[in-house]
């Protein structure tokens, strides 16, 4: 029984945690993010804090089981710059449960307004160690067997890595397509590795009703995300790498929390079999308002 107890209490400090942001901020904005690897064009408004946690139930079947994710913090800093903080961690089945590493990310809006396809940079400096299981993006020829190193082993390898994207998003008629290229630099002087993710979703109802409702159509979205490797510059292409395929559902409460969900279905003998990603997220209005209250 004592093998059992990482994951229920991963699970439970997740749980209590979320219950406390749900108490602490009576009365957020509304959240809007159904993707869990692919990014579109949506930026945080300016002061504006989302806290999301965003575990993983893995069942890799030729490695361990294991729970992984992330915990975010996306802060709005201007209106063409969001900037995210990430606390990554894993419990595998039967050994151990570890931090592993930190990620610092940055988005850039370059034009202002909405386009037919609006451009989006990303770039972003992650410090983890190779038994991270987060599993935020699949690049190189990552695979099913690098998530079967133990714990205590994969933990002593350093990734410092500068990661960047080219997010490509156009939204019509209610649709969102997203398109996301993805470099990816480790800093001890290894070659560039490659990947993408491309997600569509949609809401299932456009207007909006008349009065605040948490059930109502128009708070549910549906959609789908596809992601996987495309090798190194020397082996750039789709043989040998992984491949990733999600329906995605999300629900927005009116108070500003957001519920999302993934069952995903690994494409071929590099991938994992299944998991399952969840994401609850939590909106706090004019952050920096709270913040300098704080300190008068």
């Amino acid at each position: 029984m004592a093998r059992r107890r990482p994951f229920f209490w991963r699970l439970f400090l997740i749980c209590n945690f979320a219950s406390l942001i749900w108490v602490a901020f009576p009365k957020p904005a509304k959240a809007d993010k159904p993707y869990f690897v692919t990014y579109d064009d949506e930026m945080e408004e300016p002061g504006n804090l989302e806290i999301s946690f965003n575990p993983l139930i893995a069942l890799p079947h030729t490695a361990p089981d294991f729970l992984g994710g992330w915990t975010e913090f996306e802060y709005g800093a201007k209106g063409w710059w969001t900037t995210e903080f990430y606390l990554d961690g894993q419990s595998t089945w039967g050994q151990s449960t570890i931090f592993t590493g930190y990620r610092w990310e940055n988005r850039f809006r370059p034009l202002a307004n909405e386009h037919w396809i609006t451009p989006v940079l990303y770039v972003e400096f992650e410090d983890i160690n190779g038994a991270d299981k987060a599993l935020a993006e699949v690049v190189n020829h990552d695979s099913v067997d690098d998530l079967a190193v133990p714990n205590r082993e994969a933990q002593t390898e350093k990734q410092r890595e500068i990661e960047t994207k080219l997010i490509l998003s156009s939204n019509y008629r209610g649709w969102n397509i997203s398109e996301n290229f993805i470099g990816e630099k480790n800093l001890a002087n290894e070659p560039w590795e490659f990947g993408y993710a491309v997600g569509m979703s949609r809401p299932l109802a456009l207007a909006a009703s008349s009065e605040m409702c948490g059930l109502c159509r128009e708070n549910f979205k549906a959609g789908a995300e596809i992601y996987g490797g495309l090798g190194t510059w020397d082996q750039f292409g789709f043989p040998g790498t992984a491949h990733y395929l999600g329906p995605i559902l999300s629900w927005e409460l009116p108070n500003g929390t957001s519920f999302r969900i993934s069952p995903t279905f690994g494409l071929n003998g590099y991938s994992a079999r299944f998991f399952i990603r969840f994401g609850v997220s939590y909106e706090v209005p004019r952050f920096d308002r709270i913040i300098r209250r704080w300190f008068r």
